[in-house]
C-alpha cells in the first residue's frame, strides 16, 4: 500500500490508514487521520522532510513518519 512517502510533489491523495503508535500525537491533532485529504507540496533539502497539506492545515513531518501512512490515490488524484 502506497504511503506519504512515495508521493510526487504536487500529487493528491486520501490517508487511509495510520499508526497512531507510531506517529506523533500532535500530527493526529493536527489533521492527519483517515479521511482526511493530503497533498505534497515540497520537499526540504536532501527530500526530507516533507511539507504537506493536510486538509488545510500545513505540516512538515520527516520520511520516516510519512512513510507509517497509509494512503490511496483517487481517480482525480
Amino acid at each position: 500500500m502506497p504511503t506519504i512517502a512515495d508521493m510526487q510533489l504536487g500529487q493528491k491523495a486520501t490517508i487511509t490508514e495510520c499508526s497512531s503508535d507510531a506517529i506523533p500525537f500532535k500530527l493526529l491533532e493536527m489533521g492527519c487521520l483517515p479521511g482526511n485529504k493530503v497533498q505534497l507540496l515540497q520537499f526540504a533539502p536532501f527530500l526530507d522532510p516533507l511539507y504537506l497539506n493536510i486538509d488545510d492545515a500545513f505540516v512538515a513531518i520527516r520520511r520516516e513518519t510519512a512513510a507509517l501512512i497509509c494512503i490511496e490515490f483517487g481517480p482525480d488524484e
